[in-house]
């Protein structure tokens, strides 16, 4: 049966255990405290007390007990109350002794525990001959008694106990109490009580607090006893907070104890301690208060936990940018190899293995990456793509990465993380990965088998989960026998292979890519909106018109042709007549035997691309970004061609 707490608004309850004449001084006093404290009177002695005590307790509450000499001693040693004791001051005890005196000069003086030296010294200073005795139990107490009435001392002062006894064997008693110092018994009982109820209610906000923390949070004071512990560490620790308060914790868990912490008062943060089947993250911190260390506290973090939330926090933290904006079904084509490859992406999106996309230039790699993303567990995760041709080395190695602090020179402070902790429990694209420089293979290869990044300049590796989806046009099994590719890592990524068809493979959806491809255009104001049927028409009778041509760029070279067409339709209306169309289409025109790199036809078309690039640069106003979007070409084509020389 748990024991009531006194509600903190109502005034202290003070029981006092007394006898015969010490009831009697209590009785007296009592009324005294109306105003400050509810002082009650028990007339029991030892278990009957206790008995009392627990049932008042439990009713109603009780702060603190008052009690004298061994019976004071009796109920410290067997109640969690505080227990304050009647004590006689020098005033009191020569007060009992004088009015000993009036009776007879044969006194003795007998008290609770030891005897005094400041009376022997006294009376021996003043030849009193009083006669000191001692006593521990009530039957040291009875043979005390009988040997001083043997000794012919007609007058005992001592407490009410030992003054029964006297007057039974026919002695005389002074009671060494007296109103004043059962005064200062309540008083302090009273300060103890208020001091009491501000600790308790510190208590109970602490452990308000603790009971709302995940974490396991057990405190000890600096006996390693424990004085506190949260519901997460009771459950970890199977026992209630009953049964720990107040049990050594090295006894109970070994593996969590504080005695290091208390006897050095070091810090151990994130330590990794294996407790019942469980793998647990604690750190153990000394408790120091004023300069003295007065216990130490244990927190216990479950590592999944550490995940979740770390998980989250990436999450979170990621940009917008990062989420896919291609679906599967957004994947323009009817053609019988163009729904094998969507029906193939969609039974691997279910998977969790790393895929490998092999297709030409333009077929639509990171389409079809950014399609399974979007139909995998992982879809509202980030989807990150890096392209491995586009970095020198040492800048590939710090974006896929990452670095801490002071790595090299010019390194951002506090460090900067890596594409792989950036697509953490996501999708990492990793396009041209045949042009990946071989020392970064290993790298790669490391993290796909450990599940873990290293930042550079790191000591310790930060454990990504991500799943990998990479692309090439290379022919790696060449590259492979070549040196320029590692085998063992072309395993790992070859685990699911999607092979796309180039366009040529799939003519049948030229028109109805011409068509979504014009409508893009017309929707970045490549052309008026209303000449969209005619560019349409047009663009179809191009194509018809080639029936061998090979589509060396496919899908992205045949936005090229769409964007070419309806931006010189919106300048000029008769770029669209016969002639111009040659002129502006060179390549529909070729002879299907005829080079496609050399030549005056290739000439003319490298001239009619840079104009076109040019006219949509002026028309960005200088925006490389924006007119790459246009073109539907990445900046490094653009630079490129921007820097060939014409007809070179």
């Amino acid at each position: 049966m748990s024991a009531l707490p006194p509600a903190p608004e109502s005034p202290p309850r003070i029981l006092a255990i007394g006898f015969l004449r010490l009831k009697q001084l209590l009785h007296e006093v009592a009324p005294e405290y109306a105003q400050r404290a509810r002082v009650d009177v028990v007339d029991r002695g030892f278990d009957e007390a206790l008995a009392e005590i627990e049932a008042r307790r439990c009713a109603q509450g009780v702060d603190v007990l008052v009690a004298a000499g061994l019976h004071g001693d009796f109920l410290r040693s067997r109640t969690e109350l505080p227990v304050v004791l009647v004590k006689v001051g020098g005033f009191d005890l020569m007060l009992a002794l004088a009015r000993a005196r009036s009776i007879s000069r044969r006194i003795a003086l007998v008290s609770f525990g030891a005897t005094s030296s400041e009376v022997e010294r006294f009376s021996r200073d003043f030849a009193l001959h009083i006669v000191q005795r001692s006593y521990h139990s009530e039957a040291d107490a009875a043979a005390c008694v009988r040997e001083l009435r043997d000794a012919g001392i007609e007058v005992v002062v001592a407490p009410g106990m030992v003054l029964d006894l006297a007057e039974q064997m026919g002695m005389r008693g002074v009671l060494l109490y007296s109103h004043d110092a059962v005064r200062a018994a309540i008083d302090d009982a009273v300060e103890v009580a208020r001091a009491a109820r501000i600790a308790a209610a510190k208590r109970e906000r602490l452990n308000t607090i603790l009971e709302q923390l995940r974490d396991g949070v057990v405190a000890v004071d600096e006996g390693e006893r424990i004085e506190a512990v949260n519901p997460p560490m009771q459950r970890l620790l199977g026992r209630g907070r009953q049964q720990l308060l107040g049990r050594v914790l090295g006894e109970v868990a070994p593996e969590f104890s504080l005695a290091a912490a208390l006897r050095d008062g070091t810090e151990q943060a994130d330590d990794i301690v294996r407790f019942r089947a469980q793998t647990l993250v604690v750190s153990r911190s000394p408790i120091v208060e004023r300069g003295v260390r007065t216990g130490a506290v244990l927190t216990c973090q479950d590592p999944a936990t550490i995940q979740r939330v770390d998980r989250s926090l990436r999450s979170r933290a990621r940009p917008a940018a990062l989420a896919t904006r291609w679906r599967l079904s957004d994947l323009v084509g009817d053609s019988l190899p163009m729904q094998r490859a969507r029906e193939q992406a969609q039974r691997f999106a279910r998977s969790e293995a790393t895929v490998l996309i092999v297709g030409e230039s333009g077929t639509g790699k990171e389409l079809f990456a950014q399609g399974m993303h979007a139909a995998s567990r992982r879809r509202a995760q980030p989807f990150v793509a890096v392209n491995c041709a586009a970095f020198p080395e040492s800048l590939l190695e710090s974006e896929l990465f990452g670095y801490e602090e002071g790595a090299f020179t010019g390194a951002r402070k506090a460090g900067k993380p890596g594409l792989f902790e950036a697509a953490h429990t996501g999708t990492l694209f990793l396009d041209e990965i045949g042009d990946m420089p071989v020392p970064l293979q290993t790298r790669l290869l490391r993290v796909l088998q450990e599940r873990e990044i290293w930042r550079i300049g790191a000591t310790e590796p930060t454990p990504v989960d991500v799943r990998v989806i990479a692309a090439t046009h290379r022919d790696l099994p060449s590259r492979i026998e070549s040196g320029e590719f590692r085998r063992d890592l072309y395993y790992r990524l070859n685990i699911l292979r999607l092979e796309l068809p180039s366009l040529r493979e799939r003519r049948e959806d030229l028109g109805a890519l011409a068509a979504h491809l014009l409508d893009k255009a017309l929707a970045r104001g490549a052309a008026p909106a209303a000449s969209g049927p005619h560019l349409l028409r047009v663009l179809r009778q191009c194509v018809d018109a080639a029936p061998a041509y090979s589509w060396p760029g496919n899908v992205r070279e045949l936005e090229n042709l769409v964007e070419r067409v309806a931006c010189a339709a919106a300048f000029d209306p008769e770029a669209l007549s016969a002639q111009a169309l040659r002129d502006l289409l060179p390549e529909l025109a070729r002879p299907a035997d005829a080079p496609a790199g050399g030549g005056a036809l290739a000439q003319r078309r490298a001239e009619s691309e840079r104009e076109v690039i040019e006219r949509t640069l002026r028309e960005c106003g200088g925006d490389r970004a924006l007119a790459c979007a246009r073109l539907g070409i990445a900046r490094s084509t653009l630079w490129r061609k921007l820097r060939a020389e014409p007809g070179g």
